[in-house]
């Protein structure tokens, strides 16, 4: 069986997420990407692997979208008509888990799911666009979580929307 390698990420200095956080951050989803790897050499795979697994490819979305410092949306783009403070709102959801767009392929439309962990929710067939990561390890050094709302605005204020129209144009059979 093929075994994952931990992918590596240029990510700049970013606003209002510290480079501590980013650090720490790839450190656990490198553990993901060694966990993913255990289990796939163990004969049963144990029910913790759709937990690693998805913990390892959220992460790579995740990080991609921080990759190479922060491009604009464009407004041609059907991601311009995507409702993000609605978006943004659902990202504020209590508890842990993943603000998520995904690409319908089906019904050729764009739609948001919170995702609990990594891997509860996950909507079946569709692909991810835009993933936000609402664990509290992803903003706990820079912010409380009284102040959840301020690491969402600095995690869009650094997103290079580039990944995600790459991500988009991917789904739904565009370039």
């Amino acid at each position: 069986m093929k075994l994952f390698e931990e992918k590596k990420f240029n990510i700049p200095k970013l606003e209002g997420i510290s480079e501590k956080t980013i650090k720490e951050h790839l450190q656990l989803y490198a553990g993901y990407v060694k966990n993913v790897n255990e289990l796939l050499q163990e004969k049963n795979y144990n029910r913790r692997f759709p937990f690693e697994f998805d913990g390892m490819r959220n992460h790579e979305i995740y990080f991609s979208h921080l990759e190479g410092g922060p491009t604009p949306l464009l407004t041609e783009s059907p991601l311009s008509k995507v409702d993000w403070e609605q978006f943004k709102t659902m990202a504020l959801t209590r508890g842990v888990g993943w603000a998520t767009l995904y690409y319908d392929q089906t019904s050729k439309q764009l739609i948001s799911a919170w995702v609990d962990e990594h891997h509860l929710g996950v909507l079946t067939g569709l692909s991810p666009i835009l993933v936000l990561d609402m664990w509290e390890h992803a903003y706990f050094t820079d912010y409380t979580p009284a102040e959840k709302k301020k690491y969402i605005e600095a995690f869009f204020a650094n997103l290079n929307w580039q990944t995600c129209e790459d991500n988009f144009l991917e789904a739904s059979g565009g370039k």
